[in-house]
Protein backbone atom coordinates (compact mmCIF):
# COMPACT_ATOMS: atom_id res chain seq x y z
CA UNK A 1 0.00 0.00 0.00
CA UNK A 2 2.82 2.52 0.58
CA UNK A 3 4.64 1.61 -2.67
CA UNK A 4 1.55 2.31 -4.46
CA UNK A 5 0.71 5.72 -2.12
CA UNK A 6 4.39 6.89 -3.41
CA UNK A 7 4.56 5.86 -6.04
CA UNK A 8 0.94 7.73 -6.95
CA UNK A 9 2.17 10.61 -6.08
CA UNK A 10 5.50 10.55 -8.12
CA UNK A 11 2.85 10.63 -11.17
CA UNK A 12 1.58 13.55 -9.74
CA UNK A 13 4.28 15.46 -10.09
CA UNK A 14 7.79 15.92 -10.85
CA UNK A 15 10.24 18.48 -8.84
CA UNK A 16 12.86 19.24 -11.28
CA UNK A 17 14.08 22.66 -10.67
CA UNK A 18 14.33 23.73 -14.57
CA UNK A 19 10.15 22.99 -14.40
CA UNK A 20 9.44 25.67 -11.87
CA UNK A 21 8.89 28.61 -13.62
CA UNK A 22 5.74 31.02 -13.68
CA UNK A 23 2.76 30.78 -16.87
CA UNK A 24 4.32 33.14 -19.07
CA UNK A 25 2.16 36.65 -18.87
CA UNK A 26 2.14 36.45 -22.67
CA UNK A 27 -0.11 33.41 -22.33
CA UNK A 28 -3.59 34.83 -22.83
CA UNK A 29 -5.42 31.25 -21.87
CA UNK A 30 -4.55 30.77 -18.46
CA UNK A 31 -3.14 27.55 -17.78
CA UNK A 32 -5.35 24.99 -15.65
CA UNK A 33 -3.77 24.34 -11.97
CA UNK A 34 -4.53 20.60 -11.64
CA UNK A 35 -4.23 18.47 -8.73
CA UNK A 36 -5.06 14.76 -8.40
CA UNK A 37 -7.88 13.60 -5.51
CA UNK A 38 -7.63 10.43 -3.97
CA UNK A 39 -10.19 8.72 -2.17
CA UNK A 40 -10.31 7.09 1.04
CA UNK A 41 -10.73 4.18 -0.08
CA UNK A 42 -8.25 3.93 -2.76
CA UNK A 43 -5.31 1.83 -2.80
CA UNK A 44 -3.63 5.34 -3.55
CA UNK A 45 -4.80 6.61 -0.37
CA UNK A 46 -2.41 6.16 3.02
CA UNK A 47 -5.48 5.49 4.34
CA UNK A 48 -6.45 2.00 2.26
CA UNK A 49 -6.67 -0.60 4.40
CA UNK A 50 -7.04 -4.39 2.82
CA UNK A 51 -9.07 -6.14 4.85
CA UNK A 52 -11.90 -3.70 5.30
CA UNK A 53 -15.16 -5.11 3.82
CA UNK A 54 -18.12 -3.96 2.04
CA UNK A 55 -19.53 -3.38 5.36
CA UNK A 56 -16.68 -1.64 6.66
CA UNK A 57 -16.47 1.20 4.28
CA UNK A 58 -20.60 1.35 4.43
CA UNK A 59 -20.63 1.84 8.19
CA UNK A 60 -17.37 4.58 7.91
CA UNK A 61 -19.37 6.54 4.95
CA UNK A 62 -22.59 6.67 6.68
CA UNK A 63 -21.93 7.51 9.85
CA UNK A 64 -19.23 10.32 8.53
CA UNK A 65 -22.37 11.65 6.14
CA UNK A 66 -24.70 11.90 9.68
CA UNK A 67 -22.13 12.99 11.34
CA UNK A 68 -21.35 15.90 8.70
CA UNK A 69 -24.92 16.66 7.80
CA UNK A 70 -25.66 17.30 11.47
CA UNK A 71 -22.72 19.62 11.80
CA UNK A 72 -23.57 21.45 8.61
CA UNK A 73 -27.04 22.54 10.18
CA UNK A 74 -25.74 23.87 13.49
CA UNK A 75 -23.28 26.11 11.44
CA UNK A 76 -26.28 27.09 8.78
CA UNK A 77 -28.20 27.37 12.35
CA UNK A 78 -25.28 29.51 13.65
CA UNK A 79 -25.49 27.13 16.86
CA UNK A 80 -22.32 27.59 19.36
CA UNK A 81 -19.85 25.27 18.04
CA UNK A 82 -16.30 27.30 19.23
CA UNK A 83 -15.77 27.42 15.65
CA UNK A 84 -15.33 29.67 12.55
CA UNK A 85 -15.21 26.60 10.21
CA UNK A 86 -16.78 23.64 9.04
CA UNK A 87 -14.48 20.24 7.56
CA UNK A 88 -15.36 16.76 6.45
CA UNK A 89 -15.53 14.00 9.07
CA UNK A 90 -15.74 16.15 12.17
CA UNK A 91 -16.15 13.01 15.01
CA UNK A 92 -12.90 10.74 15.78
CA UNK A 93 -14.22 7.70 14.46
CA UNK A 94 -15.26 8.90 10.71
CA UNK A 95 -12.78 11.86 10.15
CA UNK A 96 -11.30 9.98 7.01
CA UNK A 97 -13.76 9.86 4.85
CA UNK A 98 -14.07 12.31 1.40
CA UNK A 99 -10.92 13.05 -0.87
CA UNK A 100 -7.31 13.82 -0.27
CA UNK A 101 -5.54 16.55 -2.63
CA UNK A 102 -1.56 16.44 -2.91
CA UNK A 103 -0.45 20.05 -3.15
CA UNK A 104 3.27 20.63 -3.58
CA UNK A 105 4.46 23.77 -1.30
CA UNK A 106 7.90 25.59 -0.89
CA UNK A 107 10.97 25.46 -2.15
CA UNK A 108 12.01 23.33 -3.04
CA UNK A 109 8.49 21.63 -3.25
CA UNK A 110 7.18 19.62 -0.77
CA UNK A 111 3.90 17.84 -0.87
CA UNK A 112 1.05 17.91 1.25
CA UNK A 113 -1.61 15.62 1.52
CA UNK A 114 -4.61 17.94 2.45
CA UNK A 115 -8.60 16.82 2.92
CA UNK A 116 -11.06 18.60 -0.06
CA UNK A 117 -13.80 20.30 1.64
CA UNK A 118 -15.90 22.98 0.05
CA UNK A 119 -17.56 23.54 3.79
CA UNK A 120 -14.60 25.83 5.22
CA UNK A 121 -12.35 28.36 3.88
CA UNK A 122 -8.98 28.05 5.65
CA UNK A 123 -5.86 25.77 3.87
CA UNK A 124 -4.08 24.48 6.89
CA UNK A 125 -1.14 22.35 6.91
CA UNK A 126 0.92 21.03 10.06
CA UNK A 127 4.46 22.95 10.22
CA UNK A 128 7.65 22.28 11.95
CA UNK A 129 8.25 22.76 14.85
CA UNK A 130 5.43 21.35 16.21
CA UNK A 131 4.49 20.98 19.80
CA UNK A 132 1.60 18.37 19.48
CA UNK A 133 1.02 17.21 15.82
CA UNK A 134 -0.31 13.82 14.81
CA UNK A 135 1.46 11.45 12.71
CA UNK A 136 1.48 12.15 9.00
CA UNK A 137 2.00 9.68 5.73
CA UNK A 138 4.22 12.48 4.20
CA UNK A 139 7.07 14.57 5.64
CA UNK A 140 5.70 17.39 7.83
CA UNK A 141 6.17 20.58 6.07
CA UNK A 142 9.45 22.72 8.00
CA UNK A 143 9.04 26.59 7.13
CA UNK A 144 13.17 27.69 7.57
CA UNK A 145 13.79 25.06 4.94
CA UNK A 146 11.44 27.17 2.33
CA UNK A 147 13.59 30.16 0.81
CA UNK A 148 10.02 31.51 -0.37
CA UNK A 149 8.29 31.17 3.33
CA UNK A 150 7.36 34.07 5.11
CA UNK A 151 5.38 34.68 8.40
CA UNK A 152 2.24 37.03 7.68
CA UNK A 153 1.93 40.11 9.61
CA UNK A 154 -0.82 41.56 11.75
CA UNK A 155 -1.38 44.22 9.12
CA UNK A 156 -1.95 42.42 6.61
CA UNK A 157 -6.46 42.23 5.42
CA UNK A 158 -5.40 38.14 5.41
CA UNK A 159 -4.86 38.23 8.78
CA UNK A 160 -8.65 39.45 9.83
CA UNK A 161 -9.84 37.20 7.47
CA UNK A 162 -8.64 33.82 8.96
CA UNK A 163 -10.47 32.42 12.30
CA UNK A 164 -10.37 33.60 15.56
CA UNK A 165 -6.88 35.04 14.75
CA UNK A 166 -4.57 37.52 16.98
CA UNK A 167 -1.41 39.16 17.19
CA UNK A 168 1.77 37.48 18.60
CA UNK A 169 4.97 39.47 18.07
CA UNK A 170 3.54 41.09 15.08
CA UNK A 171 3.04 37.51 13.56
CA UNK A 172 -0.50 36.51 12.45
CA UNK A 173 -2.04 33.84 14.40
CA UNK A 174 -4.94 31.86 14.02
CA UNK A 175 -7.08 29.06 16.21
CA UNK A 176 -9.11 26.81 14.80
CA UNK A 177 -12.20 24.69 16.80
CA UNK A 178 -13.93 21.49 15.52
CA UNK A 179 -17.49 20.13 17.10
CA UNK A 180 -15.46 17.00 17.93
CA UNK A 181 -13.01 19.04 20.02
CA UNK A 182 -10.59 18.99 17.71
CA UNK A 183 -8.10 21.92 18.14
CA UNK A 184 -5.88 23.59 15.67
CA UNK A 185 -3.48 26.44 15.90
CA UNK A 186 -0.77 28.32 14.71
CA UNK A 187 0.63 31.27 12.08
CA UNK A 188 -0.82 32.34 8.70
CA UNK A 189 2.07 32.41 6.11
CA UNK A 190 2.92 33.25 2.51
CA UNK A 191 4.21 30.24 0.83
CA UNK A 192 4.88 28.98 -3.02
CA UNK A 193 2.77 26.27 -4.08
CA UNK A 194 2.91 24.13 -7.26
CA UNK A 195 0.42 22.41 -9.84
CA UNK A 196 0.70 20.44 -12.60
CA UNK A 197 -1.42 22.14 -15.94
CA UNK A 198 -3.24 20.82 -18.48
CA UNK A 199 0.20 20.68 -20.79
CA UNK A 200 1.19 17.90 -18.20
CA UNK A 201 3.88 20.72 -17.26
CA UNK A 202 3.99 22.52 -13.85
CA UNK A 203 3.87 26.12 -13.02
CA UNK A 204 4.22 28.00 -9.26
CA UNK A 205 2.35 30.79 -7.79
CA UNK A 206 4.16 32.99 -5.15
CA UNK A 207 2.69 34.34 -1.69
CA UNK A 208 -0.50 32.31 -1.54
CA UNK A 209 -1.29 32.66 2.29
CA UNK A 210 -1.86 29.56 4.14
CA UNK A 211 -2.24 27.98 7.97
CA UNK A 212 0.93 26.58 9.75
CA UNK A 213 -0.39 24.44 12.21
CA UNK A 214 1.85 24.06 14.63
CA UNK A 215 -0.41 22.70 17.75
CA UNK A 216 -3.43 19.71 16.49
CA UNK A 217 -5.19 18.14 18.98
CA UNK A 218 -7.74 15.23 18.48
CA UNK A 219 -7.36 15.13 14.76
CA UNK A 220 -4.87 11.89 13.77
CA UNK A 221 -4.51 10.03 10.20
CA UNK A 222 -2.57 10.21 7.70
CA UNK A 223 -3.55 13.05 5.94
CA UNK A 224 -1.67 16.76 6.41
CA UNK A 225 -4.63 18.96 7.07
CA UNK A 226 -7.44 20.86 5.40
CA UNK A 227 -7.63 22.21 2.24
CA UNK A 228 -10.71 24.79 2.13
CA UNK A 229 -12.58 25.39 -1.43
CA UNK A 230 -15.62 27.73 0.33
CA UNK A 231 -16.10 31.03 -0.86
CA UNK A 232 -14.33 32.54 2.19
CA UNK A 233 -11.84 35.42 0.87
CA UNK A 234 -8.78 33.68 2.43
CA UNK A 235 -9.55 30.39 0.39
CA UNK A 236 -7.18 29.47 -1.81
CA UNK A 237 -10.07 29.32 -4.64
CA UNK A 238 -10.13 33.00 -4.33
CA UNK A 239 -6.35 33.57 -4.17
CA UNK A 240 -5.66 31.91 -7.33
CA UNK A 241 -8.82 33.45 -9.49
CA UNK A 242 -12.36 32.72 -8.61
CA UNK A 243 -13.12 29.46 -10.34
CA UNK A 244 -12.36 25.68 -9.53
CA UNK A 245 -13.93 22.02 -10.85
CA UNK A 246 -13.78 18.91 -9.38
CA UNK A 247 -14.73 15.75 -11.05
CA UNK A 248 -15.58 12.29 -9.10
CA UNK A 249 -15.44 9.34 -10.67
CA UNK A 250 -16.68 6.10 -9.41
CA UNK A 251 -15.68 5.82 -5.55
CA UNK A 252 -16.40 2.13 -5.24
CA UNK A 253 -13.52 1.35 -7.63
CA UNK A 254 -10.57 1.51 -5.44
CA UNK A 255 -8.23 1.18 -8.52
CA UNK A 256 -9.90 4.36 -10.44
CA UNK A 257 -7.37 7.23 -9.94
CA UNK A 258 -8.49 9.61 -12.44
CA UNK A 259 -10.59 12.05 -9.59
CA UNK A 260 -8.88 15.97 -10.08
CA UNK A 261 -9.38 19.14 -8.99
CA UNK A 262 -8.34 22.35 -11.19
CA UNK A 263 -8.18 25.65 -9.70
CA UNK A 264 -8.10 28.96 -11.09
CA UNK A 265 -9.62 30.37 -14.21
CA UNK A 266 -8.83 27.73 -16.52
CA UNK A 267 -11.05 25.40 -14.43
CA UNK A 268 -12.92 23.49 -16.82
CA UNK A 269 -16.24 25.07 -16.85
CA UNK A 270 -18.74 22.88 -19.30
CA UNK A 271 -22.32 22.04 -19.90
CA UNK A 272 -25.46 24.07 -18.24
CA UNK A 273 -24.66 26.12 -15.56
CA UNK A 274 -27.45 26.88 -12.74
CA UNK A 275 -27.46 29.76 -9.97
CA UNK A 276 -25.57 29.36 -6.49
CA UNK A 277 -26.43 31.46 -3.52
CA UNK A 278 -23.13 31.49 -0.97
CA UNK A 279 -24.69 31.07 3.07
CA UNK A 280 -22.23 30.76 5.78
CA UNK A 281 -19.40 29.76 2.95
CA UNK A 282 -21.53 27.28 1.91
CA UNK A 283 -22.86 27.04 -1.77
CA UNK A 284 -26.45 26.44 -1.97
CA UNK A 285 -28.76 25.55 -5.66
CA UNK A 286 -32.17 25.91 -6.60
CA UNK A 287 -33.52 22.45 -6.92
CA UNK A 288 -37.01 22.49 -8.91
CA UNK A 289 -38.08 18.39 -8.87
CA UNK A 290 -36.90 15.40 -8.41
CA UNK A 291 -37.84 12.65 -11.67
CA UNK A 292 -37.60 8.87 -11.67
CA UNK A 293 -37.75 8.21 -15.25
CA UNK A 294 -39.76 10.07 -17.18
CA UNK A 295 -42.08 10.81 -14.03
CA UNK A 296 -42.11 13.36 -11.93
CA UNK A 297 -42.93 12.98 -8.32
CA UNK A 298 -44.98 15.01 -6.93
CA UNK A 299 -43.02 17.09 -4.56
CA UNK A 300 -44.03 20.87 -3.44
CA UNK A 301 -42.11 23.51 -4.63
CA UNK A 302 -41.44 24.95 -1.43
CA UNK A 303 -40.21 21.56 0.11
CA UNK A 304 -36.47 22.73 -1.52
CA UNK A 305 -37.11 26.67 -0.45
CA UNK A 306 -34.44 28.18 2.55
CA UNK A 307 -37.01 30.24 4.21
CA UNK A 308 -36.45 33.59 6.17
CA UNK A 309 -35.63 31.95 9.48
CA UNK A 310 -33.06 29.36 8.21
CA UNK A 311 -34.87 26.15 7.30
CA UNK A 312 -34.40 23.93 4.42
CA UNK A 313 -32.72 25.01 1.07
CA UNK A 314 -30.25 22.79 -1.14
CA UNK A 315 -26.23 23.02 -0.35
CA UNK A 316 -23.88 20.85 -3.00
CA UNK A 317 -20.85 19.66 -1.04
CA UNK A 318 -17.72 17.33 -1.20
CA UNK A 319 -17.76 15.79 2.28
CA UNK A 320 -20.73 14.38 2.89
CA UNK A 321 -20.87 11.15 1.11
CA UNK A 322 -24.53 9.95 1.28
CA UNK A 323 -27.09 12.66 -0.43
CA UNK A 324 -29.95 14.06 2.66
CA UNK A 325 -33.67 15.29 1.16
CA UNK A 326 -36.23 16.39 3.38
CA UNK A 327 -39.41 14.22 4.35
CA UNK A 328 -41.45 15.89 1.61
CA UNK A 329 -39.21 14.83 -0.66
CA UNK A 330 -37.50 11.62 0.58
CA UNK A 331 -41.10 9.97 1.07
CA UNK A 332 -42.03 9.96 -2.98
CA UNK A 333 -39.46 9.44 -3.79
CA UNK A 334 -38.84 6.53 -1.55
CA UNK A 335 -42.19 5.16 -2.32
CA UNK A 336 -41.54 5.02 -5.86
CA UNK A 337 -37.89 3.43 -5.40
CA UNK A 338 -40.28 0.59 -3.06
CA UNK A 339 -42.79 0.24 -6.24
CA UNK A 340 -40.17 -0.06 -8.67
CA UNK A 341 -38.73 -2.81 -6.26
CA UNK A 342 -41.42 -5.02 -5.75
CA UNK A 343 -41.45 -8.64 -7.46
CA UNK A 344 -37.16 -6.90 -8.39
CA UNK A 345 -35.35 -7.47 -5.54
CA UNK A 346 -36.20 -8.09 -1.42
CA UNK A 347 -36.98 -5.71 1.13
CA UNK A 348 -34.47 -6.39 4.35
CA UNK A 349 -35.08 -5.14 7.37
CA UNK A 350 -31.92 -2.98 8.87
CA UNK A 351 -33.81 -0.54 11.40
CA UNK A 352 -30.42 1.23 12.27
CA UNK A 353 -30.91 2.65 8.67
CA UNK A 354 -33.56 5.35 7.78
CA UNK A 355 -33.74 4.06 3.91
CA UNK A 356 -34.46 0.74 2.43
CA UNK A 357 -32.30 -1.89 1.58
CA UNK A 358 -32.61 -4.55 -0.05
CA UNK A 359 -31.29 -8.25 -0.73
CA UNK A 360 -29.47 -7.81 -4.32
CA UNK A 361 -26.26 -7.23 -5.94
CA UNK A 362 -26.79 -3.78 -8.16
CA UNK A 363 -25.17 -4.23 -10.95
CA UNK A 364 -26.78 -7.44 -11.44
CA UNK A 365 -30.62 -6.92 -10.18
CA UNK A 366 -31.02 -3.42 -11.13
CA UNK A 367 -30.40 -3.85 -14.84
CA UNK A 368 -32.61 -1.17 -16.26
CA UNK A 369 -33.69 0.69 -13.40
CA UNK A 370 -35.09 4.27 -14.18
CA UNK A 371 -32.53 7.06 -13.39
CA UNK A 372 -33.23 9.54 -11.05
CA UNK A 373 -32.62 12.83 -11.82
CA UNK A 374 -32.61 16.05 -9.72
CA UNK A 375 -33.86 19.34 -11.70
CA UNK A 376 -32.04 22.22 -10.91
CA UNK A 377 -33.17 26.29 -11.99
CA UNK A 378 -32.12 26.44 -15.88
CA UNK A 379 -32.86 23.41 -17.00
CA UNK A 380 -29.25 21.61 -15.44
CA UNK A 381 -29.76 18.17 -14.75
CA UNK A 382 -28.03 16.12 -12.39
CA UNK A 383 -28.56 12.19 -12.96
CA UNK A 384 -28.30 9.57 -10.62
CA UNK A 385 -28.02 6.03 -12.01
CA UNK A 386 -27.78 3.17 -9.74
CA UNK A 387 -23.73 3.38 -8.67
CA UNK A 388 -24.93 6.66 -7.31
CA UNK A 389 -28.47 6.29 -6.05
CA UNK A 390 -27.85 3.03 -4.17
CA UNK A 391 -24.83 1.91 -1.77
CA UNK A 392 -23.68 -1.88 -1.20
CA UNK A 393 -23.61 -2.68 2.29
CA UNK A 394 -22.75 -6.22 2.23
CA UNK A 395 -21.60 -8.96 -0.86
CA UNK A 396 -25.71 -8.92 -1.41
CA UNK A 397 -26.58 -6.54 0.33
CA UNK A 398 -27.11 -2.60 -1.16
CA UNK A 399 -29.55 0.05 0.65
CA UNK A 400 -30.58 3.83 -1.13
CA UNK A 401 -27.91 5.95 -0.81
CA UNK A 402 -30.32 9.20 -0.53
CA UNK A 403 -31.69 9.21 3.50
CA UNK A 404 -34.09 11.32 4.92
CA UNK A 405 -32.32 15.07 6.38
CA UNK A 406 -31.16 14.45 10.13
CA UNK A 407 -32.34 18.10 11.14
CA UNK A 408 -33.93 21.10 9.55
CA UNK A 409 -35.72 19.97 6.16
CA UNK A 410 -31.95 20.43 4.71
CA UNK A 411 -31.32 19.25 1.41
CA UNK A 412 -27.58 18.09 1.01
CA UNK A 413 -26.29 17.02 -2.05
CA UNK A 414 -23.38 14.39 -1.42
CA UNK A 415 -20.20 12.75 -3.21
CA UNK A 416 -22.30 9.89 -4.38
CA UNK A 417 -24.55 11.64 -6.39
CA UNK A 418 -21.93 13.73 -8.04
CA UNK A 419 -20.34 10.94 -9.42
CA UNK A 420 -19.02 10.99 -13.36
CA UNK A 421 -19.64 14.39 -13.20
CA UNK A 422 -17.63 17.39 -13.36
CA UNK A 423 -18.80 19.97 -10.95
CA UNK A 424 -17.37 23.48 -11.48
CA UNK A 425 -17.79 26.83 -9.46
CA UNK A 426 -17.52 29.87 -10.49
CA UNK A 427 -17.82 32.62 -8.13
CA UNK A 428 -17.50 35.47 -9.80
CA UNK A 429 -20.39 34.78 -11.98
CA UNK A 430 -22.47 33.13 -9.28
CA UNK A 431 -22.87 29.39 -10.90
CA UNK A 432 -22.23 25.73 -10.81
CA UNK A 433 -22.11 23.54 -13.97
CA UNK A 434 -22.74 20.12 -14.12
CA UNK A 435 -21.34 17.81 -17.17
CA UNK A 436 -21.52 14.30 -17.21
CA UNK A 437 -17.97 12.40 -18.22
CA UNK A 438 -15.59 9.84 -17.29
CA UNK A 439 -12.91 12.21 -15.72
CA UNK A 440 -10.25 10.16 -17.64
CA UNK A 441 -11.59 12.41 -20.58
CA UNK A 442 -10.54 15.82 -18.70
CA UNK A 443 -6.97 14.80 -18.76
CA UNK A 444 -6.56 14.76 -22.73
Amino acid sequence: MAVLFNLFLLSCFTTSTTSLATTSPTITKPKRLVTKLIHHNSVYSPYYNPKDNIADRARHAIDSSNARSDYIWKKIQGVSLDTDDVRAGVIAETKHEGFMANISIGSPPVPQLLVMDTGSGLLWTQCQPCTHCFTQALPIFNPPESSTYSTLPCTSPSCYRAPSSNCQASHCAFKQGYIDGTSVSGFLGTEKFTFETSDEGITSIPNLVLGCANSVSGFSGQSSGILGLAADKISLVNQVGSKFSYCFGPIRDPQYSHNQLIFGEGAIIQGSSTPIEILAGLYFLTLESISVGEKKLDILPEVFTMTPAGKGGVMIDSGTTLTYLPRGAFDPLNAEVLRLMDGLVQLVSRPSYAAPCFNGVINRDLVGFPVVTFNFANGVDLALDVESLFIETSPNQFCMAVLPSIANDMTIIGVMAQQNYNIAYDLAGNSVSMERIDCELLES
